[in-house]
């Protein structure tokens, strides 16, 4: 099928539906598994994954004496001080270990893990358009980090100002658009951003930026957040952006990725020749007989543990 020697169809499954996703940390691992319920006349979530298996472990793996916490079904045992706990018995498939194993009991890892997980910082599809809510007056209230959807921005931006680096959002709206100041107005209690652009008689209102502009002030607001992610993922921002900006948006992706881990997905060259540059990684995907693989990723390392 990979050669085109034979059409494409469908072959007899050898093993579960199955959705592993796991992350390694400088001090921890961590697996989750999932996959189908088993049939249940009185549901209609039939189609709803349930988590099968979930493993939290010291080291490269998960050998017996480095598990911290174990889940199997509705069941966690935990480990500490060469010891093991059985934590739960009634976990229910939808709810996560990560969630339930709290307390005194609970290894400090797992909640260093859900703490850390629950600061990640994901911004798919940040709105532009001319109905984004960035585009309209906010209620004003300390923000330390930016909403998905950027419905907070002149609270976000205002935030910066006050605790933040100011210098360095104002030195990005200088290379993103030389001359231009950016502002944040109280009418009462709701905040909005101006901006002044040379030429211009008035400042701009955020109703009245072009995508593009408005675009790059929200990655801003995001990427200098006074209180940095862990991790901080960015969908396509160049996404609306005219080509002459793209070198200041690497330049504060790269000065953000001073304190987080910054990923960047991108089909745009030149941001991605901008940010390998800096020193970024580029991790390549490509398809395969409607696979997606990373390029150079196909051998890694990593402990998927059996049911």
């Amino acid at each position: 099928m990979r050669s085109g020697d034979v059409p494409v169809e469908p072959v007899v499954r050898k093993s579960p539906v199955a959705l592993k996703l796991g992350i390694e940390e400088e001090d921890f691992s961590y697996v989750i598994d999932l996959g189908m319920p088993p049939p249940d006349g009185n549901s209609l979530f039939n189609t709803d994954p349930v988590i099968k298996r979930e493993l939290m472990w010291e080291g490269p793996k998960p050998t017996p004496t480095k598990i911290i916490a174990d889940r199997r079904g509705p069941s966690v045992v935990v480990r500490q001080n060469d010891s093991t706990t059985q934590f739960a018995t009634d976990l229910a498939g939808y709810d996560s270990m990560i969630r339930a194993v709290t307390g005194p009991q609970a290894p400090w890892a797992v909640e260093a893990l859900r703490r850390r997980l629950g600061q990640w910082r994901f911004y798919d599809q940040i709105r532009s358009d001319i109905h984004a809510p960035s585009r309209l007056p906010q209620v004003g209230t300390r923000t330390l980090a930016l909403s998905p959807d950027g419905d907070d921005l002149a609270a976000a931006i205002q935030t910066i100002y006050e605790i933040g680096d100011r210098i360095a959002l104002d030195r990005a709206i200088e290379n993103a658009f030389p001359g231009a100041k950016l502002n944040v107005v109280a009418i009462g209690e709701h905040f909005q951003i101006t901006m002044q652009q040379p030429g211009m008689l008035r400042p701009l209102k955020a109703n009245e930026l072009s995508d593009g502009t408005l675009r790059f002030i929200l990655l801003a607001a995001a990427l200098l957040s006074p209180r940095p992610a862990p991790l901080l993922v960015l969908n396509e921002p160049e996404s609306s952006l005219h080509r002459a900006v793209i070198p200041a948006l690497a330049n504060l992706i790269h000065e953000a990725s001073r304190d987080m881990q910054v990923v960047v997905v991108s089909h745009d060259r030149s941001l991605i020749t901008a940010l390998r540059g800096f020193g970024g990684e580029l991790v390549e995907l490509y398809k395969d007989t409607g696979e997606t693989f990373a390029e150079g990723y196909e051998d890694l390392r990593w402990a998927w543990p059996k049911r």
